[in-house]
């Protein structure tokens, strides 16, 4: 025997169920495929969490770290002068509170708040008996 040829219904009926069990076994492989990607992409949102979260804790160590130290320096360097401190602090509380140029303070005069505004040294006024 040479040839089988089957009669043309057998043949069809053949190639279907050929073409039925290879696209059973291609949706087989998609399902199997798309539940390790669906796995490996779970596992890399974990990580990357993992390593944010890690980052970050290791950031607000350092920064805490940073924070201490500079607190120290600064109060070794104040401790010095505690005159210059005062000042200095002073400064800054003027600096932050009058940024705008439509901002607006109501106080008293004779306020400790002004007292560098009265006096360049800082000094108290005089209590008038």
């Amino acid at each position: 025997m040479k040839r089988v040829d089957l009669p043309q219904e057998v043949s069809e009926s053949v190639y279907g169920r050929m073409q039925a069990e290879r696209k059973r076994i291609a949706n087989e492989l998609r399902a199997t495929g798309g539940a390790e990607a669906e796995k490996i992409r779970a596992d890399a949102d974990r990580q990357r969490e993992i390593i944010l979260a890690e980052a970050y804790r290791d950031a607000q160590r350092f920064r805490g770290e940073g924070d201490a130290k500079a607190a120290g320096i600064y109060a070794a360097a104040f401790s010095q002068n505690p005159e210059f401190y005062s000042f200095y602090r002073s400064m800054e509380a003027y600096r932050s509170t009058f940024r705008g140029r439509n901002d607006l303070m109501l106080l008293e005069p004779n306020s400790d708040f002004l007292r560098y505004f009265r006096d360049s040294l800082g000094r108290q006024p005089a209590t008038r008996k």
